[in-house]
Protein backbone atom coordinates (compact mmCIF):
# COMPACT_ATOMS: atom_id res chain seq x y z
CA UNK A 1 0.00 0.00 0.00
CA UNK A 2 2.83 2.40 0.63
CA UNK A 3 4.22 1.72 -2.48
CA UNK A 4 2.07 3.28 -4.74
CA UNK A 5 1.14 6.14 -2.51
CA UNK A 6 5.04 7.27 -2.10
CA UNK A 7 5.15 7.08 -6.03
CA UNK A 8 1.95 9.55 -5.92
CA UNK A 9 3.50 11.71 -3.97
CA UNK A 10 6.91 12.08 -5.62
CA UNK A 11 4.61 12.43 -8.61
CA UNK A 12 2.73 15.11 -7.10
CA UNK A 13 5.90 16.90 -6.17
CA UNK A 14 7.14 17.39 -9.32
CA UNK A 15 10.25 15.17 -8.84
CA UNK A 16 11.63 12.14 -9.15
CA UNK A 17 15.04 12.76 -7.30
CA UNK A 18 16.73 9.85 -5.05
CA UNK A 19 16.63 11.86 -2.10
CA UNK A 20 12.86 12.57 -1.98
CA UNK A 21 11.97 8.96 -2.56
CA UNK A 22 14.29 7.68 -0.25
CA UNK A 23 12.79 10.24 2.61
CA UNK A 24 9.18 9.45 1.68
CA UNK A 25 10.66 5.52 2.32
CA UNK A 26 12.22 6.69 5.79
CA UNK A 27 8.68 8.31 6.52
CA UNK A 28 6.35 6.02 5.07
CA UNK A 29 8.02 2.79 3.62
CA UNK A 30 9.76 -0.50 4.97
CA UNK A 31 12.83 1.69 6.67
CA UNK A 32 10.57 2.80 9.17
CA UNK A 33 10.89 -0.57 10.76
CA UNK A 34 14.21 0.55 12.25
CA UNK A 35 12.64 3.43 14.09
CA UNK A 36 9.80 1.40 15.34
CA UNK A 37 11.74 -1.52 16.44
CA UNK A 38 14.05 1.01 18.22
CA UNK A 39 11.03 3.32 19.73
CA UNK A 40 9.17 -0.35 21.00
CA UNK A 41 12.06 -1.91 22.71
CA UNK A 42 13.45 1.42 24.32
CA UNK A 43 9.26 1.53 25.92
CA UNK A 44 9.61 -2.08 27.09
CA UNK A 45 12.94 -1.22 28.51
CA UNK A 46 11.48 1.16 30.55
CA UNK A 47 8.50 -1.05 31.78
CA UNK A 48 10.94 -4.13 32.52
CA UNK A 49 13.80 -2.18 33.99
CA UNK A 50 12.94 0.57 35.22
CA UNK A 51 14.11 3.75 37.06
CA UNK A 52 17.47 1.75 37.12
CA UNK A 53 21.20 2.16 36.33
CA UNK A 54 20.77 -1.03 33.91
CA UNK A 55 17.83 0.76 32.34
CA UNK A 56 19.95 3.47 31.66
CA UNK A 57 23.11 1.44 30.73
CA UNK A 58 20.73 -1.43 28.36
CA UNK A 59 19.40 1.91 26.70
CA UNK A 60 22.99 3.64 25.62
CA UNK A 61 24.30 0.35 24.67
CA UNK A 62 21.39 -0.81 22.43
CA UNK A 63 20.90 2.76 20.67
CA UNK A 64 24.30 3.51 20.08
CA UNK A 65 24.70 0.03 18.57
CA UNK A 66 21.93 -0.21 16.21
CA UNK A 67 22.98 3.27 14.61
CA UNK A 68 26.06 1.97 14.51
CA UNK A 69 25.61 -1.26 12.57
CA UNK A 70 23.15 1.17 10.60
CA UNK A 71 26.15 3.17 9.64
CA UNK A 72 28.53 0.22 8.71
CA UNK A 73 26.03 -1.40 6.79
CA UNK A 74 24.61 1.81 4.54
CA UNK A 75 27.38 4.51 4.58
CA UNK A 76 29.11 5.30 1.36
CA UNK A 77 32.21 7.82 1.01
CA UNK A 78 29.25 10.22 -0.05
CA UNK A 79 26.66 12.21 1.98
CA UNK A 80 24.04 9.95 2.35
CA UNK A 81 20.48 10.14 2.92
CA UNK A 82 18.71 7.21 4.26
CA UNK A 83 16.76 5.80 7.29
CA UNK A 84 19.98 6.37 9.96
CA UNK A 85 19.95 10.92 9.37
CA UNK A 86 16.59 10.46 11.27
CA UNK A 87 17.43 7.90 13.15
CA UNK A 88 20.87 9.85 15.01
CA UNK A 89 18.13 12.22 15.89
CA UNK A 90 15.78 9.58 17.32
CA UNK A 91 18.76 7.55 18.93
CA UNK A 92 19.70 10.61 21.63
CA UNK A 93 16.26 10.89 22.09
CA UNK A 94 15.43 7.59 23.32
CA UNK A 95 19.00 7.54 25.24
CA UNK A 96 17.82 11.02 26.63
CA UNK A 97 14.34 9.24 27.63
CA UNK A 98 16.03 6.80 29.76
CA UNK A 99 18.16 8.90 31.51
CA UNK A 100 15.54 11.94 32.21
CA UNK A 101 13.02 8.27 33.23
CA UNK A 102 15.87 7.33 35.92
CA UNK A 103 16.61 10.81 37.26
CA UNK A 104 12.76 10.80 37.91
CA UNK A 105 13.68 8.50 40.79
CA UNK A 106 15.74 10.25 42.64
CA UNK A 107 15.22 12.58 45.60
CA UNK A 108 15.15 16.52 44.31
CA UNK A 109 17.78 17.19 46.40
CA UNK A 110 19.85 14.68 44.12
CA UNK A 111 19.09 16.45 40.87
CA UNK A 112 21.04 19.57 39.74
CA UNK A 113 18.36 22.28 38.56
CA UNK A 114 18.60 20.76 34.75
CA UNK A 115 17.38 17.56 35.72
CA UNK A 116 14.71 18.47 37.43
CA UNK A 117 13.34 20.44 34.38
CA UNK A 118 13.53 17.31 32.50
CA UNK A 119 13.18 14.24 35.13
CA UNK A 120 10.04 11.93 34.88
CA UNK A 121 8.36 11.70 37.72
CA UNK A 122 5.80 8.73 35.88
CA UNK A 123 5.72 6.09 34.12
CA UNK A 124 5.26 7.26 30.02
CA UNK A 125 2.34 5.25 28.09
CA UNK A 126 3.47 3.82 24.69
CA UNK A 127 1.53 6.55 22.92
CA UNK A 128 3.42 9.33 24.62
CA UNK A 129 6.60 7.65 23.51
CA UNK A 130 5.58 7.08 20.06
CA UNK A 131 4.30 10.88 19.58
CA UNK A 132 7.45 11.94 21.19
CA UNK A 133 9.52 10.04 18.79
CA UNK A 134 7.69 10.52 15.75
CA UNK A 135 6.86 14.06 16.28
CA UNK A 136 6.81 15.98 13.21
CA UNK A 137 8.72 19.14 14.04
CA UNK A 138 11.71 17.27 14.98
CA UNK A 139 11.98 13.77 13.58
CA UNK A 140 14.31 14.55 10.55
CA UNK A 141 16.90 16.96 11.93
CA UNK A 142 15.90 17.69 15.29
CA UNK A 143 15.75 19.64 17.38
CA UNK A 144 16.30 17.59 20.80
CA UNK A 145 13.30 17.93 23.48
CA UNK A 146 12.73 16.14 26.49
CA UNK A 147 9.31 14.07 27.02
CA UNK A 148 8.13 16.20 29.64
CA UNK A 149 8.08 19.28 27.09
CA UNK A 150 6.15 17.25 24.75
CA UNK A 151 3.70 16.04 27.28
CA UNK A 152 3.49 19.86 27.99
CA UNK A 153 2.64 20.76 24.22
CA UNK A 154 -0.04 17.66 24.39
CA UNK A 155 -1.73 19.07 27.47
CA UNK A 156 -1.41 22.65 26.00
CA UNK A 157 0.83 23.85 28.74
CA UNK A 158 3.18 25.04 25.75
CA UNK A 159 1.10 28.35 24.88
CA UNK A 160 1.36 31.92 25.54
CA UNK A 161 -2.59 31.21 26.51
CA UNK A 162 -2.67 28.62 28.92
CA UNK A 163 -5.42 25.53 27.60
CA UNK A 164 -5.77 27.10 24.18
CA UNK A 165 -3.81 26.95 20.90
CA UNK A 166 -0.66 29.46 21.15
CA UNK A 167 -0.44 32.72 19.43
CA UNK A 168 3.02 32.06 17.53
CA UNK A 169 2.32 32.48 13.74
CA UNK A 170 4.02 35.96 13.68
CA UNK A 171 7.16 34.35 15.51
CA UNK A 172 7.03 30.99 13.59
CA UNK A 173 6.62 32.79 10.03
CA UNK A 174 10.06 35.45 11.65
CA UNK A 175 12.10 31.84 11.54
CA UNK A 176 10.95 29.99 8.88
CA UNK A 177 11.41 33.59 6.38
CA UNK A 178 15.05 33.60 7.97
CA UNK A 179 15.44 29.47 7.31
CA UNK A 180 14.14 30.54 3.69
CA UNK A 181 17.09 33.50 3.29
CA UNK A 182 20.03 31.50 4.77
CA UNK A 183 18.66 28.62 1.96
CA UNK A 184 19.24 30.88 -0.62
CA UNK A 185 22.30 31.76 0.15
CA UNK A 186 23.61 28.09 0.41
CA UNK A 187 21.54 27.00 -2.94
CA UNK A 188 22.78 29.77 -4.62
CA UNK A 189 26.41 30.19 -3.04
CA UNK A 190 26.59 26.18 -2.73
CA UNK A 191 27.29 26.05 -6.43
CA UNK A 192 30.70 28.27 -6.44
CA UNK A 193 31.95 26.39 -3.22
CA UNK A 194 30.75 23.04 -3.30
CA UNK A 195 32.84 20.07 -1.34
CA UNK A 196 34.02 18.25 -4.56
CA UNK A 197 35.83 21.42 -5.56
CA UNK A 198 38.79 20.45 -3.05
CA UNK A 199 39.15 16.98 -5.17
CA UNK A 200 39.74 18.69 -8.17
CA UNK A 201 43.33 19.53 -10.07
CA UNK A 202 41.90 23.30 -10.23
CA UNK A 203 41.78 23.63 -6.42
CA UNK A 204 45.09 21.86 -6.54
CA UNK A 205 46.42 23.89 -8.81
CA UNK A 206 45.89 27.36 -6.80
CA UNK A 207 48.13 29.50 -5.12
CA UNK A 208 48.62 28.61 -1.08
CA UNK A 209 46.46 31.99 -0.24
CA UNK A 210 43.25 30.94 -2.68
CA UNK A 211 42.78 27.70 -1.29
CA UNK A 212 42.59 29.52 2.57
CA UNK A 213 40.45 32.06 1.23
CA UNK A 214 38.06 29.27 -0.47
CA UNK A 215 38.14 27.55 1.98
CA UNK A 216 37.10 30.42 4.37
CA UNK A 217 34.23 31.45 2.34
CA UNK A 218 33.38 27.88 1.67
CA UNK A 219 32.62 27.02 5.46
CA UNK A 220 30.53 30.04 5.71
CA UNK A 221 28.43 29.45 2.74
CA UNK A 222 28.23 25.24 3.89
CA UNK A 223 26.96 25.65 7.32
CA UNK A 224 23.65 27.80 6.10
CA UNK A 225 22.72 24.26 4.82
CA UNK A 226 22.47 23.14 8.02
CA UNK A 227 21.38 26.42 9.95
CA UNK A 228 18.35 26.57 7.09
CA UNK A 229 17.09 22.95 8.02
CA UNK A 230 16.70 24.00 11.82
CA UNK A 231 15.47 27.35 11.49
CA UNK A 232 12.55 25.74 8.98
CA UNK A 233 11.92 23.23 11.95
CA UNK A 234 12.17 25.64 14.57
CA UNK A 235 9.33 27.81 12.72
CA UNK A 236 7.30 24.23 13.05
CA UNK A 237 8.00 23.85 16.87
CA UNK A 238 7.09 27.18 17.70
CA UNK A 239 3.83 27.57 15.51
CA UNK A 240 3.07 23.80 17.38
CA UNK A 241 3.56 25.51 20.44
CA UNK A 242 6.71 23.25 21.55
CA UNK A 243 9.14 26.65 21.17
CA UNK A 244 7.33 28.27 24.29
CA UNK A 245 9.51 29.11 26.72
CA UNK A 246 7.76 31.59 28.89
CA UNK A 247 8.22 35.08 29.65
CA UNK A 248 11.37 37.46 29.57
CA UNK A 249 12.24 40.19 32.16
CA UNK A 250 10.10 42.38 30.26
CA UNK A 251 6.91 40.05 30.29
CA UNK A 252 7.84 39.36 26.56
CA UNK A 253 6.49 36.06 25.21
CA UNK A 254 9.78 33.79 24.57
CA UNK A 255 9.46 31.31 21.73
CA UNK A 256 13.34 29.92 21.88
CA UNK A 257 12.52 26.54 23.60
CA UNK A 258 13.69 24.90 20.54
CA UNK A 259 15.95 26.93 18.49
CA UNK A 260 18.89 25.22 17.05
CA UNK A 261 21.03 28.15 16.07
CA UNK A 262 21.52 31.96 17.28
CA UNK A 263 21.86 33.72 13.79
CA UNK A 264 23.39 37.35 15.44
CA UNK A 265 25.78 35.30 17.71
CA UNK A 266 26.29 32.91 14.55
CA UNK A 267 27.11 36.33 11.97
CA UNK A 268 29.29 38.31 14.73
CA UNK A 269 31.19 36.24 17.08
CA UNK A 270 34.66 36.53 16.73
CA UNK A 271 35.60 33.39 18.54
CA UNK A 272 35.27 29.52 18.29
CA UNK A 273 33.46 28.66 21.11
CA UNK A 274 31.51 31.76 20.24
CA UNK A 275 30.08 29.49 16.82
CA UNK A 276 30.34 26.51 18.51
CA UNK A 277 27.65 27.94 20.88
CA UNK A 278 25.41 29.45 18.52
CA UNK A 279 25.39 26.42 16.47
CA UNK A 280 23.18 23.48 16.73
CA UNK A 281 22.26 24.54 20.25
CA UNK A 282 19.85 21.98 21.27
CA UNK A 283 22.24 18.63 20.29
CA UNK A 284 25.01 20.68 22.36
CA UNK A 285 23.09 21.24 25.10
CA UNK A 286 22.09 17.43 25.12
CA UNK A 287 25.52 16.38 25.29
CA UNK A 288 26.38 18.46 27.88
CA UNK A 289 23.80 17.75 30.49
CA UNK A 290 23.99 13.76 29.83
CA UNK A 291 27.38 13.24 28.67
CA UNK A 292 29.80 16.22 30.06
CA UNK A 293 28.31 16.53 33.35
CA UNK A 294 27.53 12.74 33.86
CA UNK A 295 31.32 12.16 33.22
CA UNK A 296 32.10 14.64 36.67
CA UNK A 297 33.09 11.31 38.16
CA UNK A 298 36.33 11.51 36.33
CA UNK A 299 37.45 14.12 38.29
CA UNK A 300 38.94 15.87 34.89
CA UNK A 301 37.20 18.35 33.28
CA UNK A 302 39.22 18.23 30.10
CA UNK A 303 39.17 14.34 29.90
CA UNK A 304 34.86 14.91 30.30
CA UNK A 305 35.09 16.82 26.76
CA UNK A 306 37.77 14.70 25.66
CA UNK A 307 35.20 11.81 25.89
CA UNK A 308 32.40 14.38 25.03
CA UNK A 309 34.10 14.93 21.73
CA UNK A 310 34.46 11.55 21.27
CA UNK A 311 31.02 10.34 21.81
CA UNK A 312 30.10 13.24 19.14
CA UNK A 313 32.04 11.55 16.87
CA UNK A 314 31.03 8.27 17.05
CA UNK A 315 27.40 9.51 17.00
CA UNK A 316 27.69 11.27 13.69
CA UNK A 317 29.19 8.20 12.01
CA UNK A 318 32.18 5.69 11.31
CA UNK A 319 33.88 8.13 9.23
CA UNK A 320 37.69 9.15 10.07
CA UNK A 321 36.67 12.45 9.12
CA UNK A 322 34.54 12.92 11.77
CA UNK A 323 37.35 11.81 14.42
CA UNK A 324 39.51 14.28 12.86
CA UNK A 325 37.05 16.91 13.56
CA UNK A 326 36.26 17.10 16.69
CA UNK A 327 40.07 16.21 18.01
CA UNK A 328 40.86 19.06 16.09
CA UNK A 329 37.52 21.45 18.08
CA UNK A 330 39.23 19.98 20.96
CA UNK A 331 43.01 21.54 20.28
CA UNK A 332 41.48 24.70 18.89
CA UNK A 333 38.87 25.00 21.96
CA UNK A 334 41.24 24.89 24.98
CA UNK A 335 44.31 26.87 22.70
CA UNK A 336 41.30 29.74 22.06
CA UNK A 337 40.73 29.36 26.01
CA UNK A 338 44.55 30.16 26.86
CA UNK A 339 44.70 33.16 24.30
CA UNK A 340 41.63 34.46 25.92
CA UNK A 341 43.01 34.07 29.59
CA UNK A 342 46.32 35.84 28.36
CA UNK A 343 44.30 38.81 27.03
CA UNK A 344 42.35 38.97 30.11
CA UNK A 345 45.47 39.06 32.65
CA UNK A 346 47.75 40.87 30.19
CA UNK A 347 47.33 44.93 31.03
CA UNK A 348 48.87 45.30 27.99
CA UNK A 349 46.98 42.84 25.47
CA UNK A 350 43.73 43.72 27.84
CA UNK A 351 44.21 47.75 26.78
CA UNK A 352 44.92 47.08 23.38
CA UNK A 353 41.57 44.94 22.97
CA UNK A 354 39.86 47.95 24.78
CA UNK A 355 41.14 50.38 22.00
CA UNK A 356 39.95 52.17 18.92
CA UNK A 357 42.45 49.61 17.37
CA UNK A 358 39.25 46.87 18.03
CA UNK A 359 37.98 46.97 14.89
CA UNK A 360 41.01 46.13 13.13
CA UNK A 361 41.76 43.64 15.47
CA UNK A 362 38.48 42.74 15.06
CA UNK A 363 38.42 41.78 11.00
CA UNK A 364 41.80 39.97 11.85
CA UNK A 365 39.84 37.68 14.57
CA UNK A 366 37.13 37.18 12.00
CA UNK A 367 39.73 36.06 9.31
CA UNK A 368 41.01 33.39 11.38
CA UNK A 369 38.32 32.63 13.43
CA UNK A 370 36.67 31.61 9.92
CA UNK A 371 39.32 29.90 8.09
CA UNK A 372 39.90 27.54 11.15
CA UNK A 373 36.54 26.87 11.74
CA UNK A 374 36.61 26.23 7.71
CA UNK A 375 40.04 23.74 8.76
CA UNK A 376 38.09 21.11 10.73
CA UNK A 377 34.59 20.68 9.27
CA UNK A 378 36.84 19.99 5.60
CA UNK A 379 37.13 16.40 7.24
CA UNK A 380 33.74 16.22 8.62
CA UNK A 381 32.37 17.12 5.03
CA UNK A 382 34.94 14.97 2.52
CA UNK A 383 34.43 11.29 5.24
CA UNK A 384 37.22 9.73 4.03
CA UNK A 385 40.86 9.51 4.90
CA UNK A 386 41.99 9.96 1.37
CA UNK A 387 39.95 12.99 0.50
CA UNK A 388 40.65 15.30 3.61
CA UNK A 389 44.41 13.92 3.65
CA UNK A 390 44.83 15.29 -0.03
CA UNK A 391 43.34 18.59 0.76
CA UNK A 392 45.19 18.97 4.04
CA UNK A 393 48.64 17.89 2.16
CA UNK A 394 47.69 20.87 -0.51
CA UNK A 395 47.22 23.44 2.17
CA UNK A 396 50.76 21.94 4.00
CA UNK A 397 48.35 21.04 7.48
CA UNK A 398 48.10 24.83 8.07
CA UNK A 399 45.62 24.90 10.94
CA UNK A 400 47.61 21.62 13.10
CA UNK A 401 51.06 23.71 12.35
CA UNK A 402 49.30 27.34 13.80
CA UNK A 403 47.88 25.41 16.68
CA UNK A 404 50.87 23.44 17.77
CA UNK A 405 52.72 26.14 17.52
CA UNK A 406 50.48 28.31 19.60
CA UNK A 407 49.83 25.80 21.97
CA UNK A 408 53.63 25.69 22.86
CA UNK A 409 54.27 29.73 22.34
CA UNK A 410 51.15 30.66 24.85
CA UNK A 411 52.98 29.87 28.04
CA UNK A 412 55.64 31.65 26.61
CA UNK A 413 54.34 34.66 26.12
CA UNK A 414 51.94 35.19 29.23
CA UNK A 415 55.31 35.07 30.82
CA UNK A 416 56.51 38.45 28.64
CA UNK A 417 52.92 40.25 28.75
CA UNK A 418 50.80 39.00 32.28
CA UNK A 419 53.06 40.68 34.98
CA UNK A 420 54.23 38.74 37.92
CA UNK A 421 52.60 39.46 41.37
CA UNK A 422 55.38 40.24 44.12
CA UNK A 423 55.58 37.99 47.54
CA UNK A 424 53.42 40.33 49.32
CA UNK A 425 50.86 39.89 46.62
CA UNK A 426 50.79 36.22 46.52
CA UNK A 427 50.54 36.35 50.36
CA UNK A 428 47.24 38.41 50.12
CA UNK A 429 45.56 36.14 47.47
Amino acid sequence: MAAPFMEKLAEYLGSSEPAVRLILSILLGSQVCHSLLCVVIQFLLLRLMGRTVTCVLSSFIFQMIYLLMGYYYTATDEYDIKWTMPHCVLTLKLIGLALDYYDGGKEQSQMSAEQKKSALSSTPSLLEVFGFSYFYGGFLVGPQFTLLSYQKLVSREMSDVPGQPPSSVVPALKRFGLGLITLTIFTIGGVHYSDSYFLTDEFEAHPFWYKCVYILVWVKINLYKYISCWLITEGVCVLSGLGYNGKNEKGEHQWDACANVRVWLFETTPLFTGTINSFNINTNAWVARHVFKRLRFLGNKLLSQMFTLLFLAIWHGLHSGYLICFSLEFIIVNVEKQAQSLVRDSPLLASVAQSHLYPFVYVIQQLIHWLFMGYPLVPFCLFTYDKWLKVYSSIYFCGHIFFLVAFLVLPYLRKVFVPRKRGSEKKED
